[in-house]
């Protein structure tokens, strides 16, 4: 097992990676402390790991309960996080309480900003159950759910005390899925580490067939990153930007897609198109554009994505959450494992870029 600290001011953290953490996580909770367990859910997991987290729990002398979304990006709304406020209240969870969020980033979001509102602020252990999860959204504390047109646009930072993931778990997850959350994690090896792009094309074959042993030391490399980054900049008014490389086109993919497009898939589509902007602006060579472009390919990125226009993508662009002033903040690529905040992309630039990857 490998344990990560991340050094935030607000509230330091630990997150264990390995095979089986999750036999661990019931005596993890009990020596917080809690008086009750709120497990939260989506269907598809519940089915898979859910008895197993609640029954754990309880038999640790932990009262535990269960409440499960509709699995998906669907579920972050008002609306769901409502239901969801609704059921920590009838599980008489107290401020000694803890919220579990058992599954991937859509219940680790919709639960983590539960956690932060309930009694002005509660415990939340995340558990991630997809790739994705484990090497980018539960780490960090950013919580929320998707506005009508802005992803991830009303939510609040709160760190959880605790992330538990379990290697084992990706047994169940599917393909493509899988594929999918390689998306966030080349965008750490072209944005932040050469090494590990090096890893990524080296380990490529085993990393497909979910070798634990290749697999392992990968997620730990994201989460160090992660760590490095939130601790020096928990709140995102500086560095931590670095981490939406591929975001700004990305979540304007999943907002013009009505939510339906794969987050990982969005992003490597965001990648490609970022690239292409920094190659047209002189900030990158178009040999960093091919050598991503071949190590998106190898994990099957960007893939299918759901039937869009150039216009439609290009008008939710200015929704833009991070955006400042009416203006966005670009993340490009320099060359690999650098990448430069801050700039400022010439509309026309990012029109003929997006108008010629989308018809």
């Amino acid at each position: 097992m490998t344990r990560v600290t991340v050094q935030v001011p607000s509230r330091p953290y630990s997150v264990l990676i390995g095979s089986g953490t999750l036999q661990e996580l019931p005596s993890l909770v009990r020596e917080m402390g809690v008086t009750a367990a709120a497990v939260v859910t989506d269907r598809t997991v519940g089915k898979l790991w859910g008895e197993a987290v609640q029954d754990g729990l309880s038999g640790c002398g932990v009262p535990a309960r269960t409440y499960a979304v509709e699995p998906g990006e669907r579920a972050k709304t008002l609306a769901e996080l409502e239901q969801v406020l609704n059921f920590l209240e009838s599980a008489a969870i107290d401020r000694r309480g803890v919220v579990i969020a058992l599954g991937g980033g859509t219940v680790g979001d919709l639960a983590g900003f539960a956690a932060a509102v309930w009694l002005r602020g509660i415990r939340c252990v995340q558990v991630p159950t997809s790739l994705l999860a484990m090497v980018d959204s539960s780490i960090g504390g950013k919580t929320g759910v998707n506005s009508a047109r802005t992803k991830n646009a009303i939510g609040a930072f709160w760190q959880p005390t605790l992330v538990v993931s379990d290697l084992a778990v990706l047994e169940t997850l599917p393909e493509g899925d899988y594929r999918a959350a390689f998306g966030e994690i080349v965008k750490y090896a072209v944005a932040m580490d050469v090494e590990l792009a090096r890893r990524l094309e080296s380990d490529g074959d085993a990393l497909l067939r979910r070798s634990e042993e290749a697999l392992e030391p990968v997620v730990a490399r994201c989460v160090e990153l992660k760590a490095e980054v939130v601790s020096a900049d928990e709140r995102e008014g500086g560095v931590r930007a670095i981490l939406n490389y591929g975001h700004t086109v990305g979540h304007a993919v999943e907002s013009a897609s009505g939510y339906t497009a794969v987050h990982g898939r969005a992003v490597a589509f965001g990648m490609d198109a970022a690239a292409r902007i920094a190659a047209v602006m002189g900030i990158c060579d178009t040999a960093l554009v091919r050598r991503q472009g071949r190590l998106m390919e190898r994990f099957g990125l960007p893939g299918e994505l759901p039937a869009l226009t150039a216009e439609a993508v290009l008008a939710a662009i200015p929704y833009d959450k991070k955006g400042v002033g009416g203006r966005i903040r670009w993340v490009l690529p320099r060359e690999l494992g650098k990448a430069q905040v801050g700039v400022e992309v010439p509309t026309g630039t990012l029109d003929t870029v997006v108008r010629a990857l989308l018809p």
